[in-house]
């Protein structure tokens, strides 16, 4: 579960460096990734926009501190929410599927804009005048090519967090160490949220209160 929180706080604030004020857009804020950032974001002042393709997952951004939630299967979703940010476009967009987004994602950005690549399936064709246009960039990480600096100091964020309630981990499923093969398979089908705990087999259960 860590890992999910040290990739969001890599990607918005040793990468992105976002800081408060700034408006985001998290694609796809309701998988495990997604509801770190969005977490992450609310606390540091940033307004949050966010997309998700359930109803179940749009609730779920909604209740982690998003301020604007989009379905990303509607047209016109990305316009919709460019104009709520009064036409400037987003200062940092957080994207999960970049193979699917990236390129309207460049569209989407404001004067100076960063987009942080945290995932793709595959390669997609962009045009660099979007990008030229904006003074924007992008950027694009593995979370094992951190440096020790940089983990360290993302675990004690996320430490802080956790000890003053500004994140709360999402668990969507609890599965038994054996059936790790379907929770691969589950956090890759799409409308995935939270994070998927497994269990080891044979967990001694708590020993009975009774003499």
């Amino acid at each position: 579960m860590a890992t999910r929180y040290v990739t969001a706080f890599r990607a918005l604030f040793q990468l992105a460096k976002a800081i408060r004020q700034e408006k985001l857009l998290v694609h796809g804020g309701s998988g495990g990734i997604g509801t770190a950032a969005v977490q992450m974001a609310r606390a540091a002042g940033l307004t949050v926009f966010a997309t998700g393709g359930t109803a179940k997952g749009r609730k779920l951004i909604s209740a982690n501190g998003a301020h604007h939630v989009f379905d990303h299967h509607q047209s016109g979703y990305l316009e919709k929410a460019v104009e709520l940010t009064g036409n400037k476009g987003f200062d940092v967009i957080i994207e999960m599927t970049a193979k699917i987004n990236l390129a309207k994602d460049l569209t989407a950005l404001a004067k100076r804009g960063r987009v942080v690549v945290v995932g793709s399936r595959g390669p997609i064709e962009i045009n660099p005048r979007d990008l030229m246009q904006r003074d924007a960039q992008i950027l694009a990480m593995l979370l094992f090519n951190a440096t020790p600096a940089e983990r360290m100091s993302a675990h004690a964020a996320i430490i802080a967090g956790l000890e003053n309630g500004t994140l709360r981990p999402v668990i969507a499923k609890v599965l038994l160490l054996h059936k790790a093969a379907l929770a691969h398979e589950l956090v890759l089908r799409p409308g995935a949220y939270g994070k998927i705990v497994l269990k080891p087999v044979g967990t001694k259960r708590k020993p009975s209160s009774r003499g």
